[in-house]
């Protein structure tokens, strides 16, 4: 799963991951944290800039980066499960090689990764010794091993692929997709991802869920959804993407 920065502010959070565990599922837990990240930057003198709902990174906002998500966030959340008795591991994506990526978009957003490919062996090896790996979205260049900032959603999306998990949940503030009405879309096809974006009912931080969701069921992850933390014990609330074609 990934746990946006804002669903990681949910009280009853670390108790439903808790109960998630004890029926017998194996969780690896991905996070985000950009509010902190902005919030660092401009106590630091610097304002952020996003594009297409992905932020732009200079290698100065890397070094944010890496001391607020491998540092402050990642640090935050283990102490949290721990207190509700899950074994959680704190690493980062450069970790082991979890996640090689290259530039994104030809540099346009400065050190900003799309993941090629992510390394299962580091999170086997923790989930088979009984741990929850909680990874920073953070990833090394193939070529230059250059540090590189990966937008949570894709890093989670590349993870849960390597692990042919049985579930990716993308965890936001919002209970699903909403319609222009404000109403949870039940399910969304593969292919009708561009054109939600396109007509604006996806935006922002959505659309990089939206896209991140098509690229995991590619890669095999047998169910997406996005929703709220109410998911975590509930398999029937937020928004299920299918790789079903559109009818329409």
């Amino acid at each position: 799963m990934k746990i946006g920065g804002r669903a990681q502010g949910d009280p009853s959070l670390p108790g439903l991951l808790a109960q998630a565990a004890t029926n017998g599922d194996e969780l690896v837990v991905v996070h985000g944290g950009g509010d902190e990240v902005t919030a660092l930057q401009r106590r630091l003198g610097s304002e952020p800039t996003f594009i297409g709902g992905r932020r732009v990174t200079t290698e100065h906002d890397m070094e944010i980066v890496r001391m607020v998500l491998s540092g402050t966030v990642n640090k935050r959340l283990v102490r949290q499960l721990l207190d509700v008795g899950l074994p959680a591991i704190g690493i980062s994506g450069e970790d082991g090689g979890i996640l090689t990526a290259t530039i994104l978009e030809g540099g346009a957003l400065g050190a900003v990764g799309e993941p090629l490919a992510a390394d299962a062996r580091p999170i086997e090896a923790l989930l088979g010794a009984g741990f929850v790996p909680v990874i920073s979205p953070l990833g090394r260049h193939a070529d230059t091993g250059q540090g590189l900032n990966i937008n949570g959603d894709d890093a989670a999306a590349a993870i849960a692929g390597a692990l042919r998990a049985d579930e990716l949940l993308l965890l936001a503030d919002v209970p699903g997709v909403l319609d222009a009405s404000g109403v949870v879309v039940p399910s969304i096809a593969a292919d009708d991802v561009d054109q939600l974006i396109a007509s604006g009912v996806a935006k922002g931080g959505m659309t990089a869920k939206l896209q991140a969701s098509r690229r995991a069921l590619a890669a095999g992850v047998a169910t997406v959804r996005i929703s709220d933390v109410n998911a975590l014990l509930d398999p029937a609330v937020g928004t299920r993407l299918t790789t079903a074609h559109s009818t329409a």
